[in-house]
C-alpha cells in the first residue's frame, strides 16, 4: 500500500519561502494542462460531477458546528437534503433529512434539540435517527418502527470536519490522505454564512488554489502585503496545499531556524478534493464547501472559526480579519470567476489553459478526470 506523503511543518515551508525571496523564484507544475470549457458548461458532465460528489466522502460542516449532544446542521449537499447531529453518546451520525412518512424535512438550518419532529404530521425520531412516535399510531397498525427511522449516511470525523459520503455503495475510504488537524478542538465558529453565484463551482476551486493572479487581482487588498506569484504547493492524495506568504517573512532570514514562528506570515489554503477549501489565517479559519447548483451556479457554503476560543479580544480580532476577507478580497475573487463563467459561453475559447504556476489546479483536474472515469466505469476507488 502507498503512503499518503503529508504536507511539509512549517520550519520547512519557512525555509522554502526566503529561498524563493532569495532567488526570485516559485514553485512551478511540471505540465501544462487544457480543460475543456464544454466541461463548464456541459449538463451531461454537471451530473456526473454530482454523482461523484455523493460517492465520494464530502466535507459537510466543521466539527464544532455540532458542538455538543444535539446540535445539528441540515442543509442541501450535492442536490440532497441532509442532517448531521451530534448524538448522545458524542457521536456525529448523518442522515437523509426526509421524514419516512412522506418525506418532508425533519429539520432545517442549524440548532440544538432532543428529539428531530416532522413539522407536516408529527412524526418523532430520536438523535440516532431510530422513529420514536407516530402520531396517532393507530392510523399505521401494521407498520414497523424499527425499520423506518431516518436512512442513516457514512460519517467521518478527520481534522475537525465531518465528511459525508451518500452513496451507500460506495468504497470505504480515509478522507483525511495526509492532512493535519485543520480544525483543533478548541476553535469556535464566530460565523457562517452562504450565498449563490453565477459561476461553475470548478471555476471558484481554481481560483482559490492558486497566486499567480494575486498582483492583477487584488492590487489594493491581498498584494501590498504578499508577493507577486510566489507560493509553496504540496500535494497529499488527491488534496492540495498553497502557501501564501505575506512580506513579513522576510524578517525571519536573521532568525535562527529552531526559533522561527509561522504564525502570521502565511495564509495556507487546503484543498480538500473535490469541492472544499481550508483557508488558515493568522486569527481564523475558514471551511468553504462549494455545492453546485447548475453547470453555471454555485452555493458557497462558509464557516469562519476563530482560532483562541475563551478569548474575547482573540475573538474580536479573528471577526475584524474574517470581515476584511470577506468585503475585499472575496468580492474580487467573485467577480473574476463571474466573468471567467460569462465568457464560458462565448466561445472565445475551446480550453482553458494551465500552466506551470497553476499546479494545484492541474493536480485538481487530472485527480477529477481520473476520478469520473473509474466512476463511469463503475470500479470502487472513484
Amino acid at each position: 500500500m502507498t503512503l499518503t506523503q503529508a504536507f511539509m511543518d512549517d520550519q520547512s515551508v519557512i525555509e522554502r519561502v526566503l529561498s524563493h525571496v532569495r532567488d526570485g523564484t516559485t514553485d512551478l507544475g511540471s505540465e501544462v494542462w487544457r480543460e475543456p470549457v464544454e466541461n463548464y458548461r456541459s449538463e451531461e458532465r454537471f451530473r456526473r460531477e454530482v454523482a461523484l460528489l455523493r460517492r465520494l466522502p464530502v466535507p459537510f460542516c466543521p466539527s464544532a458546528a455540532l458542538r455538543e449532544p444535539g446540535a445539528y446542521v441540515a442543509r442541501v449537499a450535492a442536490g440532497s437534503p441532509i442532517l448531521a447531529v451530534r448524538g448522545e453518546d458524542g457521536t456525529v451520525r448523518a442522515f437523509r433529512n426526509a421524514c419516512r412518512h412522506r418525506g418532508a424535512e425533519v429539520a432545517s438550518g442549524t440548532g440544538c434539540t432532543k428529539a428531530f419532529v416532522c413539522p407536516f404530521h408529527g412524526w418523532t425520531y430520536a438523535l440516532d435517527g431510530r422513529l420514536q412516535r407516530i402520531h396517532h399510531e393507530s392510523g399505521f397498525p401494521d407498520l414497523d418502527k424499527s425499520t423506518h427511522g431516518l436512512v442513516p449516511l457514512r460519517v467521518h470525523e478527520r481534522s475537525g470536519i465531518v465528511f459525508v459520503t451518500q452513496d451507500a455503495s460506495a468504497k470505504e475510504r480515509d478522507p483525511g490522505e495526509g492532512l493535519p488537524d485543520l480544525i483543533s478542538a478548541d476553535q469556535v465558529v464566530i460565523d457562517t454564512h452562504d450565498n449563490e453565484t453565477d459561476v461553475n463551482w470548478k471555476v471558484s476551486v481554481e481560483g482559490a488554489i492558486e497566486g499567480y493572479h494575486i498582483r492583477f487581482g487584488h492590487p489594493e487588498t491581498f498584494y501590498p502585503y504578499g508577493y507577486d506569484n510566489l507560493n509553496i504547493v504540496e500535494h497529499s492524495g488527491r488534496n492540495s496545499r498553497v502557501t501564501f506568504p505575506f512580506r513579513r517573512i522576510e524578517k525571519l532570514a536573521d532568525v535562527p531556524a529552531a526559533e522561527r514562528r509561522i504564525e502570521g506570515r502565511v495564509t495556507y489554503v487546503y484543498h480538500l478534493f473535490p469541492n472544499a477549501l481550508v483557508t488558515v489565517l493568522s486569527h481564523h479559519t475558514i471551511l468553504v464547501v462549494l455545492e453546485p447548483i447548475a453547470p453555471g451556479r454555485t452555493r458557497s457554503v462558509a464557516y469562519s472559526l476563530a482560532h483562541t476560543a475563551g478569548d474575547a479580544a482573540a475573538a474580536e480580532t479573528a471577526k475584524r480579519d474574517a470581515s476584511f476577507v470577506t468585503q475585499t478580497g472575496a468580492p474580487e475573487d467573485r467577480a473574476l470567476a463571474e466573468s471567467v463563467q460569462r465568457n464560458v459561453v462565448s466561445e472565445a475559447n475551446e480550453h482553458f489553459i494551465y500552466g506551470h504556476f497553476e499546479k494545484a489546479i492541474v493536480h485538481f483536474h487530472r485527480n477529477l478526470q481520473a476520478a469520473l472515469e473509474e466512476s463511469d466505469r463503475g470500479g470502487p476507488d472513484a
